[in-house]
């Protein structure tokens, strides 16, 4: 049986323990519980803002990707001074709101971050409107081009919208929003989307919620955007062999038939020097001027 190694760093002036450094969590990739360490300090300005303001839910993987997992949405116990929570219907949540507390949850092997659809500050108005296409097949070449065009349908609406890997097989798209509408007001242009969407292309896309009813199609998953429901965070990691990272991309690159797997943890910060957070690039919009012209319709 092999010794447990534990150290200690300073973060911010906080000290931080860090328990058995060389253990690989995604052993593939050879990453170590170092090395993602060292990632996540890179990706933290951007989990942050994505986070800070959100209830979270991490999955815990404490023997690597290839272990088993479990979810933690309370606190861990014990936590240090450092770590703030968020009471909320009688869960305590991690307030990740500082790099010292990124990089505890991530020595407690958290190896994904979702965040809540709703805000602590503003609940009942989403600052974004998220369209989750969600593959019924473990593997589906018709992802990025699916996206085109769902993201050309919105665009044909006046809606820009910026495409993000989940990290997984799905992608989601993402319309940054002025905070004017309700979560059942964007489930109804959501509804109207997958709607005309599964009538005009019924081979490739489908709002079945039963994933036995699916067949091999796509699934346009606009429930999921609402109150208390989660997404997996922008640029958080995913505990899959090839250590993904849910990514914003360029529209160009979706067209170009861009692989999820191509966007992880060894590659993602030079990416990030170079391009950015895609998502804070789009501008807000307001989508009431669509509902209107959606719900007139129905009358």
């Amino acid at each position: 049986m092999s010794r447990s190694v534990k150290g200690t760093i300073v973060v911010e002036g906080q000290e931080l323990t860090v328990s058995n450094p060389n253990k690989l969590l995604w052993p593939g990739m050879g990453i170590t519980k170092a090395i993602y360490l060292q990632r996540l300090a890179a990706l933290a300005p951007l989990l942050l803002n994505h986070c800070s303001d959100r209830y979270l839910t991490t999955i815990r993987y404490p023997d690597g990707v290839d272990g088993k997992s479990f979810y933690q949405k309370n606190c861990p116990a014990p936590a240090p001074g450092f770590v703030n929570t968020l009471a909320h219907e009688g869960i305590s949540y991690v307030h990740l709101d500082s790099l010292p507390v990124l990089l505890w949850l991530g020595n407690l092997a958290c190896l994904e971050f979702h965040a809540s659809f709703d805000r602590v500050s503003n609940p009942a108005q989403p600052t974004e409107w998220v369209i989750d296409l969600d593959p019924t097949l473990p593997e589906e070449p018709r992802i990025m081009e699916a996206a085109v065009m769902v993201g050309d349908l919105l665009q044909s609406l006046g809606i820009t919208s910026i495409p993000k890997t989940s990290g997984a097989t799905g992608i989601q798209l993402i319309v940054p929003l002025i905070p004017d509408l309700t979560f059942d007001e964007l489930r109804q242009i959501g509804e109207f989307v997958g709607s005309y969407m599964s009538d005009q292309y019924p081979s490739l896309f489908t709002i079945e919620r039963l994933t036995k009813h699916r067949g091999d199609r796509i699934y346009i998953d606009y429930l999921q955007h609402y109150q208390g429901k989660t997404i997996i965070a922008p640029y958080s990691p995913r505990a899959r062999k090839g250590a993904t990272v849910s990514t914003p991309l360029h529209w160009s690159e979706v067209r170009a038939n861009a692989a999820i797997t191509d966007f992880h943890l060894l590659n993602i910060e030079s990416r990030l020097q170079q391009e950015g957070d895609l998502l804070q690039q789009g501008e807000p919009q307001s989508l009431r001027s669509i509902l209107t012209f959606i719900q007139s319709g129905k009358r």
